[in-house]
């Protein structure tokens, strides 16, 4: 089985999505089948060197919206290489660029979400939600009306794409992405941030790792952390991502207006044995985001042992819940509030019994190979 993944970028900072994809991949290989990247990145992109998957970067693309008519091209030549496709994001032209060539081509095609329909965004940005209907009826509505099948990692975020536009039919499946364990040697991952940070040696700390996007919620994640400085004395916050928005600037702002610019650590995109040392030298992580349709970093830190405080904006928050996994509580600057005090309360023996179970759910719900097997399953069904 040869498969085609068609995705805006390859670029790890990117985030999760790219990384799953990546992830996906290396684990359907291993069951014998072949899975490649189709992109709209320049060729001679940076992170395209040494790659572990093969990817067809036939860009540059024009604007944000990655206007690329050599994918048109490139994929008119070549789709009859691969059995299966899978279009993963919306609102790029990847999408509209593949759906116009399989269809022409009587080729179908699968779509993963990846959480780009969720309602907050018609809340919180109501004029770009605007501009997206103009846009939907014509484009993004008729990419998921004819994909065979649609993917939503949980249940949860099948729901709430419904309520994005009330023009909206496609055939939904839950499809779960999970992620691989944590791997490499643990004392030399955890040498090697203590290394890179020497600031932090000997101190607790909270993590948050993720891009830096108002989406994310580090800000009130900032100002609870400042609020709870009374429980906090000896605990640190580090914020490791890269900035995508230019929002860093601000926030560190916010941090010093607070006065507690000297307790936060900005270590910029962590990748490699010095992210997983950061997982292992954490107390806990953190990610009070206000959408999120999994979560890849929070399955990462559960592989880790280490318990998750988490909003019930990610999507995956019953099971954290449900396995004493971690805590749960809502987007806001009182359930962030929340989630700090109640961590400070448990005892050690308790967070100890608590990143136990972090373990046993990320084998229980997230660990990459089950996802995988459901994927191979369902594209050959």
């Amino acid at each position: 089985m040869n498969t085609l993944r068609i995705i805006r970028s390859a670029n790890p900072k990117g985030g999760g999505v790219i990384e799953s994809v990546i992830q996906s991949a290396l684990a359907i290989k291993k069951l014998g089948h072949t899975v490649e990247l189709l992109c709209l990145d320049a060729s001679d992109s940076e992170w395209l060197k040494n790659t572990s998957v093969k990817i067809h970067a036939v860009g540059p693309a024009k604007g944000n919206y990655g206007y690329c008519p050599k994918l048109n091209d490139w994929l008119q030549q070549h789709h009859e290489e691969y059995n299966h496709f899978i279009i993963d994001g919306l609102w790029q032209y990847h999408g509209l660029a593949a759906h116009s060539v399989l269809l022409k081509n009587n080729r179908q095609y699968f779509v993963y979400i990846h959480g780009m329909l969720q309602p907050w965004f018609k809340v919180t940005y109501p004029l770009k939600h605007l501009k997206k209907w103009l846009y939907w009826p014509w484009a993004e509505y008729r990419i998921l009306r004819d994909a065979r099948q649609v993917f939503f990692t949980t249940d949860e975020e099948r729901l709430l794409a419904r309520e994005s536009f009330w023009l909206y039919k496609c055939n939904e499946k839950i499809m779960p992405i999970g992620t691989s364990a944590e791997i490499g040697d643990k004392d030399s991952q955890v040498s090697e941030f203590k290394n890179e940070f020497p600031n932090l040696n000997n101190k607790k700390y909270l993590l948050y790792l993720g891009r830096i996007h108002p989406i994310k919620g580090i800000d009130i994640l900032i100002k609870s952390f400042a609020a709870q400085q009374g429980l906090l004395s000896d605990m640190q916050l580090v914020i490791a991502g890269p900035d995508q928005v230019g929002w860093q600037a601000e926030l560190e702002q916010l941090a010093i207006s607070l006065g507690v610019a000297d307790k936060i650590t900005w270590t910029g995109m962590l990748s490699g044995d010095i992210k997983w040392g950061a997982y292992h030298c954490a107390d806990a992580f953190v990610l009070p985001s206000h959408t999120e349709s999994f979560g890849i970093v929070v399955a990462e830190a559960l592989s880790c042992r280490l318990p998750v405080l988490i909003s019930n904006k990610v999507n995956i928050w019953r099971e954290i819940e449900a396995d004493y996994a971690g805590l749960v509580a809502d987007d806001t600057l009182a359930g962030c509030g929340q989630l700090i005090a109640q961590w400070q309360d448990l005892s050690q023996i308790e967070k100890e019994a608590m990143g136990k179970q972090a373990r046993q759910c990320f084998l229980n719900h997230f660990e990459i190979n089950q996802a995988v097997e459901s994927l191979v399953r369902a594209l050959s069904g």
